[in-house]
C-alpha cells in the first residue's frame, strides 16, 4: 500500500495565503476576488501554452498590437481570458492591456473598485522556439470620484496595491507581492493550485551576472557601455560577470530575483525613451524587486515614482540587486550631470 503521509493535508495555495493576507489587513474580499480571478486566467493560459503546437494556437493571428509587435493566437487567447476573468471578478473598473489601444472600462453593472494593467502574454515572440513567457499584472485602487476612464490608470508605481507575474517555464510559477514581500508560488497540475513555495523571497546584495541585448551595442549611450565595460573587464582584479539575456522580460527579471545581478533594458540612441512599457511591465517588476529589497531604476530616478502620462509610454529599466544597480547609477550620473 502507498504511504499516505507524503501527501500534504495542510497545503498553502495562494488562494488560502490571499485570504489570510486580507483578513490580517481587514480588507473587504475585493482584492482577493480580484487576484482568484488572475489565477485561473493564468492557469488557463498555462494550459493554453503547454498545448500550442497541439490546439493549433500557433503561429501569427494576422494582425499588430498597438507596440508594433505581430500577435500570436495565443496573445489575442491570453487577453481575451485575462480581461473576462478579471471583469467577471465584479472588482474592476479600468483595464489596461498592451494589446488593447485604449484602456477598457468595465461595464457599470461589473465594476468595482480596482484598476489592473496587464501583459497578458510577455515575450509571444519567443512562443515557435519554446522560450520560456509570463503574464505581468499590476493593481491600483482608484482614487477618483467621477465615473471611471482611462486617466485613472496614470498612477505611480508607488501606488500599486498587488503586483506580479506568471512565468509559463519548465513549471509554472506565479510570483506575488501585496505590500508585505514577495512570495513564489508553483503550480501543481495535479490539484489545479498554485502552492507557496518560497516566502518572504530576497534578492541578493550583489549579483554575478548582468543581462540586456548587447546587439544593440552600437546604439548605447555611454553610460551603458562604461557599465558593461567595468562588467567585463572589472579594474580590481575581481571576477567578471557572466551575461545571461532571453530576451523575455518575465524569464530574464526572475532569473535576476533568484541568483542576483542586474537586468538592463536603458534608452538608446535609436529609443531614446526605452523600449519597455511602464504601465505593465516595468512597474510590476519595480516593485516586485523594492519588494525583495532590490531597486529599479531609469538611471535618473525611481522607476515607482515616474507620474505616467500615457497608458503605453515607454521607460528605460535598470533592476536587480541594489550593489550593482546603485553602481550603474553612479556611471548614469557621471555622464548625465
Amino acid at each position: 500500500m502507498s504511504d499516505r503521509g507524503a501527501f500534504d493535508t495542510n497545503v498553502l495555495t495562494l488562494t488560502r495565503f490571499v485570504l489570510e493576507e486580507g483578513r490580517k489587513a481587514h480588507g473587504t474580499g475585493e482584492l482577493t476576488n480580484l487576484l482568484n480571478s488572475i489565477c485561473t486566467a493564468v492557469k488557463a493560459i498555462s494550459t493554453a501554452v503547454r498545448k500550442a503546437g497541439i490546439a493549433n494556437l500557433y503561429g501569427i493571428a494576422g494582425s499588430t498590437n498597438v507596440t508594433g509587435d505581430q500577435v500570436k493566437k495565443l496573445d489575442v487567447l491570453s487577453n481575451d481570458l485575462v480581461i473576462n476573468m478579471i471583469k467577471s471578478s465584479f472588482s474592476s473598473c479600468v483595464l489596461v492591456s498592451e494589446e488593447n489601444e485604449k484602456a477598457i472600462i468595465v461595464e457599470p453593472d461589473m465594476n468595482g473598485k480596482y484598476i489592473v494593467c496587464f501583459d497578458p502574454l510577455d515575450g509571444s515572440s519567443n512562443i515557435d522556439c519554446l522560450v520560456s513567457i509570463g503574464t505581468i499584472f499590476a493593481v491600483y485602487k482608484k482614487t477618483t470620484d467621477g465615473e471611471p476612464c482611462e486617466n485613472d490608470s496614470l498612477q505611480p508605481g508607488r501606488n500599486i496595491v498587488a503586483a506580479g507575474y506568471a512565468l509559463y517555464g519548465s513549471a509554472t510559477m506565479m510570483v506575488l507581492s501585496t505590500g508585505q514581500g514577495v512570495n513564489c508560488f508553483m503550480l501543481d497540475p495535479a490539484i489545479g493550485e498554485f502552492i507557496l513555495v518560497d516566502r518572504d523571497v530576497k534578492i541578493k546584495k550583489k549579483g554575478k551576472i548582468y543581462s540586456l541585448n548587447e546587439g544593440y551595442a552600437q546604439h548605447f549611450y555611454p553610460d551603458v557601455t562604461e557599465y558593461l565595460q567595468k562588467k567585463k573587464y572589472p579594474e580590481d582584479g575581481s571576477a567578471p560577470y557572466g551575461s545571461r539575456y532571453v530576451g523575455s522580460m518575465v524569464a530574464d527579471v526572475h532569473r535576476t530575483l533568484v541568483y542576483g545581478g542586474i537586468f538592463l533594458y536603458p534608452a538608446n540612441v535609436k529609443s531614446p525613451k526605452g523600449k519597455l512599457r511602464l504601465l505593465y511591465e516595468c512597474n510590476p517588476m519595480a516593485y516586485i524587486m523594492e519588494q525583495a529589497g532590490g531597486m529599479a531604476t531609469t538611471g535618473a530616478m525611481n522607476v515607482l515614482d515616474i507620474q505616467p502620462t500615457s497608458i503605453h509610454q515607454r521607460v528605460p529599466v535598470v533592476l536587480g540587486s541594489p550593489d550593482d544597480v546603485q553602481e550603474y547609477i553612479s556611471i548614469y550620473k557621471k555622464h548625465n550631470k
